[in-house]
């Protein structure tokens, strides 16, 4: 249940856990978030928002054993509420001998390192909030491409997709290779003000996406779509033409990077040129190869067989995105 009255007394934390298999893309990514940043978020410059403690390797002050202190405390239950980021996807340790794929931190009694897949049975059913970031983290990403022998999988594969934490929220992917800065940002402030019960349930989608952040395609609000409405593609560099002859994807995969841009409303991939290869769907790279069907200035066929293909994918995507995720009774 959602506290109602979170109070001037509470401290909620944010522990962020970035040792899965990633690069660290959305450590980097939240950075440049201005919509709002990461320091009007801790600084508490947000009105309304609860005190916040961020627990962030990435710029933590404090380091190895000292940093590790609050992911133990959260462990005995120590940290109520807290909310847990996850960076970087999930290996499978039961695939093997001997040895550990990742680690994140060391057990102070036994000194061997603890396993990402171990910190999530830990802490997952004391979290009030479990936030999948990138898409590594909500769907396996790169890690989970056929062939790699960890075993990757998202969070939401290792904890069960029907898994509730103790405010009964499911998990909260909110994925991009690396996630977008904005996207990430407003969705941990949704999250903070839904502790602090100022706001209702999260909207999540069917792939537990916030709704209203994926709920529309990249093709919807590139600036290259009036193009493709009149069948102009890209036949050279520095063309400003549709990019879908040369195997963007942006018409059925969902992300508003292209409306919102990428930093102050600023670049978006097919808006300066590069096409969309949907890093923020399930079965991202795999199902989205090859990335480049044609290359810029090689000879095409027509595309006017394709287009209708197009437009039918589009149409699927756009109705199963309207379905809602089912969400638990609040007490």
């Amino acid at each position: 249940m959602l506290p109602t009255d979170f109070g001037d007394d509470r401290v909620l934390h944010i522990l962020w856990m970035n040792g899965g298999l990633s690069c660290d893309g959305e450590s980097v990514s939240l950075t440049a978030a201005t919509q709002p940043s990461i320091e009007e978020i801790v600084l508490g410059a947000l009105p309304g928002l609860p005190p916040i403690e961020l627990h962030w390797p990435y710029l933590d002050y404090q380091n190895g054993p000292d940093l590790m202190t609050w992911w133990h405390r959260a462990e005995r239950g120590e940290l109520d509420p807290f909310i847990l980021v996850v960076e970087g996807s999930v290996p499978d340790e039961r695939n093997k001998p001997e040895g550990y794929w990742s680690g994140f931190g060391n057990d102070p009694v036994t000194g061997q390192p603890i396993t990402v897949s171990e910190w999530l049975d830990r802490l997952a059913p004391r979290a009030t909030a479990v936030v999948a970031v990138g898409t590594c983290a909500a769907y396996g990403g790169i890690h989970a491409m056929a062939g790699n022998p960890t075993g990757a999988m998202g969070v939401p594969d290792y904890l069960g997709r029907e898994w509730r934490s103790t405010a009964g929220v499911p998990v909260v992917c909110v994925p991009g290779c690396p996630t977008h800065p904005d996207n990430l940002s407003e969705t941990l402030v949704y999250l903070l003000n839904q502790v602090a019960g100022q706001a209702p349930m999260i909207p999540l989608d069917e792939e537990l996406r916030p709704r209203w952040l994926f709920e529309a395609t990249v093709h919807s609000g590139c600036d290259r779509a009036s193009y493709y409405d009149q069948s102009d593609f890209v036949a050279g560099p520095g063309s400003s033409a549709c990019l879908v002859k040369i195997g963007c994807w942006g018409q059925v995969v969902r992300c508003n990077v292209a409306k919102r841009g990428w930093i102050n409303g600023v670049g978006g991939c097919p808006n300066v040129g590069g096409i969309c290869i949907g890093c923020t769907m399930p079965g991202f790279p795999d199902k989205f190869q090859p990335f480049m069907e044609n290359p810029v200035g090689a000879a095409t066929g027509p595309v006017t067989a394709f287009v209708p293909l197009v437009q039918t994918l589009r149409g699927f995507t756009v109705r199963v995105g309207m379905e809602p995720v089912d969400e638990p009774a609040r007490s």
